[in-house]
């Protein structure tokens, strides 16, 4: 099995520096276009399904890298962002001047981010291994997954058995990045990270 796995297109909100999280903006057209693009890269491989969080950047990001293919789409809420409660919709640099200390964790001892109204780091972990061990079970050749940044970071911690320094180092790849990894003798391995040939 291989699990193609790439971030949703460019949002307005990327644009203007804003924390999406559990909240949401729309594609902008070059979002729009580098998810057509990665999908005319992707034409020739059968997915036996693709899976996305439900959340519409990313929900759209998948069905534009489908195209005209009739690959079932499913929903999932473990591919969901990090929620990040009230600091939703807000600029970074705002969060960064009026959260100073919840905002060193979040960027730099990610174990000790527990944010009042949203979802621990911990918590993340916990729902995306259990994706990553759902999805470990199914008779399937090729899966696309379409996530977001801190999900996407946090798949490659868990496959890679990175530490959280190691998770907190690891880049937030652009919008329609491409990771692929393959499942052998029960443990996953990457093949390709952060690829944006396609672009």
């Amino acid at each position: 099995m291989k699990l193609y796995i790439t971030r949703h297109g460019t949002t307005e909100w990327n644009l203007e520096k804003k924390l999406q999280g559990w909240a949401d903006s729309p594609l902008t057209e070059d979002g729009r276009n580098r998810a057509i693009k990665l999908g005319n890269s992707l034409k020739d491989i059968d997915f036996d399904m693709i899976y996305t969080s439900p959340q519409e950047r990313a929900l759209n990001t998948a069905k534009l890298i489908r195209g005209n293919k009739n690959t079932e789409i499913k929903v999932h809420n473990g591919l969901k962002e990090l929620r990040y409660g009230s600091w939703q919709g807000m600029y970074i640099s705002d969060i960064e001047k009026d959260y100073p200390a919840d905002y060193h964790s979040y960027i730099n001892d990610p174990e000790q981010y527990m944010p009042e109204d949203g979802e621990s780091m911990v918590d993340l972990f916990q729902r995306v291994n259990l994706f990553l061990e759902e999805i470990s079970t199914m008779n399937y050749q090729n899966i696309l997954i379409v996530s977001h940044g801190i999900t996407i970071k946090a798949i490659i911690a868990i496959i890679k058995e990175l530490s959280w320094q190691e998770f907190a180092s690891l880049e937030i790849y652009t919008g329609t990045a491409l990771n692929v990894c393959e499942l052998k003798d029960g443990s996953f391995e990457f093949l390709l990270e952060g690829d944006i040939s396609h672009l």
